[in-house]
């Protein structure tokens, strides 16, 4: 049978429950078994596509189309499989489906409560995945910290769940801190006890103890710790800061994560983990021969969890190219017509990311221009690419007002509006183009070369797109619509031929990059940053006061 993981978090948010789920599912597969995440979040909101970036990240999309939180981008870049509407489940969407069965008489009257009604159905859907067998084990991370109250019916459903399947069928991994004191000098295992005693207090005692710590966890500490929170010595296993996420699978091989998990689960170890191709792209990683400074322009640039898969889609790019990648963050608020020089000359390359409203749309704009004429590599996704059509139209074909319905519904100059299926829709959660979807390429085209393949698939989250009816003006122009979904002849990539590499998408890149298979795009857009770096004499870098007005 299927057996299952539960990984939990105490003191502390943001110890990375995430990265060691994913770490140890990585170890897992790396053994021969077939391996899933799943992700747990108390929040009430049915899923993250209608939270603010500043919320609560990036919001990551599935193939499937689910709007899902960002750490499903950690499962499948660690794992290099897919994960699908069924890997993130909220409180939101657990009470929905409660209430709709209330509403419809499934309960028969019956007083419908927290338990068991609320557990019954958080349980049922963390053994979803493994009904089939498909997997060998599903490891479920349960979002929040241990001792918040809206995570309370988890706990007490995974105490359930861990009383049915039996010992040996069930697992919990709890995820805690133990804070190193400058002052004394001393590790301090307090916090940790008290942790797991809320956790105990609820029923639930977990099996294994993952201690995020600055310094090495020394053997009588381990003992300490093992002692008070009434696991073996064995289970008590040290996270130590990392220098990046990818060397923690091997930091928790290390501490032997997957061999106590199997041998509580009464699992074969299988066969040793041959994570060849894994250290191969940390040593790339570590160990660099070159470096680009990547300009990255968005609104919601002071959370970095706002664009986590482009920043991790670089990391993976630079580490195929050989090269350390860095990220200067770019505020397209604060970004004018007047400074956009002084901030973008020093650049090898710039992204636009995507986003919403017209907050710092103009900035964006601008910023686009001037790396169109200094002939500096440009990836545009989603907005980004939508707010390149609209430079392209104001100062290559002059259309003064041309704009995006978007930011402006009265526009009579619309290169950018809705979807003709969008109009409709008043309700805003989970209604855009969403999952993946099919594109066409131009065989003369670069991205035919960067894809190798006439036919891609893509992920989107989107309402807005091209207009068509600019599609033969932007071509005599020399922005070309290179990219085109089959069926509904949406335009899905646009490339300015008089430029070295200037490509915007219309879908969101950034998701299918994995450690193991980095994205084709990226991987060349650093190629060509690259390329910038290393003939910069040779460029040509120009203000917007010596660039002639269009006709």
């Amino acid at each position: 049978m299927t057996k299952y993981i539960f990984v939990t978090g105490g003191v502390t948010s943001s110890l990375g429950k995430g990265i060691i789920a994913a770490s140890l599912a990585k170890l897992l597969q790396a053994r021969g078994y077939k391996t899933t995440i799943q992700k747990f979040d108390p929040y009430i909101n049915v899923d993250p596509g209608t939270l603010n970036p500043y919320e609560h990240g990036e919001c990551y999309v599935t193939e499937d189309g689910a709007e899902t939180d960002l750490d499903l981008g950690h499962y499948e870049r660690f794992l290099n499989t897919y994960t699908s509407q069924a890997n993130n489940v909220t409180t939101g969407r657990i009470y929905q489906h409660v209430i709709n069965r209330e509403r419809e008489g499934a309960y028969l009257g019956k007083t419908v409560q927290v338990i068991p009604h609320i557990t019954d159905e958080i349980k049922r859907r963390m053994q979803l995945l493994g009904e089939k067998n498909v997997f060998d084990v599903v490891i479920t991370e349960l979002g929040g910290t241990v001792g918040d109250i809206e995570s309370l019916p988890y706990i007490e459903a995974v105490r359930q769940l861990k009383w049915e399947l039996g010992t040996g069928n069930c697992l919990v991994i709890h995820l805690t801190l133990i804070p190193y004191l400058k002052a004394a000098k001393e590790l301090k295992t307090k916090p940790t006890q008290h942790s797991v005693k809320l956790m105990s207090e609820n029923g639930l005692t977990p099996d294994i103890l993952v201690c995020r710590t600055e310094e090495p966890l020394y053997k009588d500490l381990k003992r300490k710790i093992a002692l008070f929170c009434n696991v073996t010595v064995d289970a008590v296993i040290e996270a130590l800061d990392a220098d990046t996420i990818y060397g923690v699978p091997l930091e928790m091989m290390r501490e032997k994560l997957d061999v106590i998990s199997l041998q509580k689960l009464n699992m074969p170890l299988g066969t040793e983990p041959e994570l060849g191709k894994w250290k191969e792209f940390l040593n790339k990683l570590r160990y660099p021969k070159s470096k680009v400074t990547i300009g990255l322009i968005g609104k919601y640039v002071e959370l970095q969890d706002a664009y986590k898969s482009i920043l991790e889609a670089l990391i993976h790019a630079g580490a195929m190219n050989e090269c350390k990648v860095e990220v200067r963050n770019i505020h397209s608020e604060y970004l004018t017509r007047e400074n956009v020089m002084e901030k973008l000359q020093n650049l090898d390359a710039v992204i636009v990311a995507p986003g919403f409203g017209s907050r710092g749309i103009e900035g964006k704009i601008d910023a686009i221009r001037y790396v169109r004429e200094s002939k500096i590599p440009f990836l545009g996704i989603c907005l980004g690419m939508q707010m390149a059509c609209v430079e392209f139209a104001r100062n290559v074909l002059g259309h003064s007002k041309a704009h995006s319905t978007e930011m402006d519904p009265d526009t009579n100059q619309g290169v950018i509006c809705m979807m003709e299926e969008q109009k409709s829709i008043t309700q805003k959660g989970g209604t855009m183009r969403l999952g993946s979807y099919e594109c066409q390429l131009q065989e003369d085209s670069l991205s035919y070369r960067i894809y190798g393949s006439t036919r891609i698939e893509e992920r989107h989250r989107h309402r807005y797109e091209f207009n068509s009816r600019y599609a033969d003006a932007f071509r005599e122009g020399g922005m070309v619509p290179v990219g085109h979904n089959p069926k509904t002849n949406l335009v899905e990539i646009v490339e300015y031929k008089d430029h070295p590499f200037f490509i915007g998408v219309q879908f969101h890149p950034e998701y299918k990059s994995t450690v193991e298979n980095p994205h084709p795009l990226f991987t060349a857009f650093i190629r060509a940053a690259k390329d910038t770096h290393e003939n910069r004499n040779g460029i040509l870098i120009r203000s917007f006061e010596n660039v002639a007005e269009p006709k």
